[in-house]
């Protein structure tokens, strides 16, 4: 089959909720900082009403990276659940204006559109409370083969795998990528999530992922190590690729016969984190579908995150294309 996109993203269509907070607040409504914690419906309506003024926004973790690849040039495709609403509309509306290609079929019932409420301190740590409405019916019916077998890359969101019908359109569209002879990449996305489903994420990598995406924490919870060197050494035996970040001190990219170490983009000020690993992912993903090797898309990963924690919100704002022709 001809190729038509670079990376189909799997996973939570939702409209992100952006707000400043302080430490106080955050302790006065139990919030754990700096983690995403799933809530309620009406857990999610009382924490709204909280909220300092907000921006929002479309969003979700693969949604981000998504749409940040389409900021660097590459294409993109996307597959996640909506609810037929006001939510629903402006999700969909926003992913397509960027010439994304999301065809999804919406929920007409059940529950509403996500939304995912994000607290950012004055450290520019952000504190991700997020209710998933419609997300939770995305099951294999809407894993649509034609598009995974167009893309290059399917990159599968670990946020998702809560349930079990998203874990079997998991395997589903893994299972069609590489049948077309394509690769598959998941996200950890969050040591919570790891911590819930430690067991089946590294059944998922052991025999479904060619390229895997971490923070140290997530990956040293994967694997019980009580290092981030032992964690590593352990991640390259199961995949392909594994690209791991660690913040202010850059990332490293490993394969069982590579390792590079490479260092975080220079910032002036780091404003909000949201979204820096959605954004790392984009920029990595671009360069390794483009042929790039390991550390150039790794450094285009950074750039892509630099840019992203130098404002609020957690999709560009300025070109990615641009800032990498800048940069090399």
């Amino acid at each position: 089959m001809t190729t038509s996109y670079d990376v189909l993203g799997i996973g939570n269509a939702i409209v992100d909720v952006l707000a400043h907070a302080e430490d106080e607040f955050l302790a006065a409504n139990a919030l754990s900082k700096g983690t995403m914690t799933l809530i309620d419906a009406a857990s999610a309506e009382v924490l709204y009403e909280k909220m300092e003024p907000a921006v929002e926004c479309s969003g979700g973790s693969a949604a981000n990276s998504i749409a940040g690849l389409a900021s660097l040039g590459g294409t993109g495709a996307f597959i996640g659940k909506v609810k037929q609403d006001q939510l629903g509309t402006i999700f969909s509306h926003d992913i397509r204006a960027l010439g994304i290609h999301f065809d999804t079929a919406p929920s007409v019932d059940g529950p509403s559109t996500a939304r995912c409420l994000v607290f950012i301190t004055p450290d520019a740590q952000r504190t991700l409370q997020t209710y998933l409405g419609a997300c939770v019916q995305l099951g294999p019916k809407d894993i649509d083969s034609d598009t995974v077998a167009a893309a290059k890359l399917t990159y599968l969101e670990g946020y998702l795998w809560d349930r079990p019908a998203a874990q079997q359109a998991f395997v589903k569209a893994a299972e069609i990528a590489h049948g077309a002879g394509r690769l598959v990449s998941l996200s950890l996305s969050d040591p919570f999530c790891v911590e819930r489903h430690r067991d089946a994420f590294r059944d998922l990598v052991k025999g479904h992922v060619d390229v895997l995406f971490a923070n140290e924490e997530e990956i040293k919870s994967l694997y019980r190590a009580n290092t981030f060197d032992e964690a590593l050494q352990a991640v390259r035996v199961d995949c392909d690729i594994a690209a791991l970040t660690r913040s202010e001190k850059g990332a490293v990219v490993v394969s069982p016969d590579e390792l590079h170490v490479l260092d975080a983009e220079p910032i002036d000020k780091v404003v909000d984190t949201t979204g820096a690993g959605d954004a790392y992912a984009a920029g990595f993903l671009y360069g390794l579908t483009q042929g790039m090797d390991l550390p150039r898309a790794g450094r285009i990963g950074a750039i892509a995150a630099a840019e992203v924690i130098s404002h609020f919100g957690a999709r560009p704002e300025t070109s990615l294309q641009g800032l990498v022709a800048e940069k090399f």
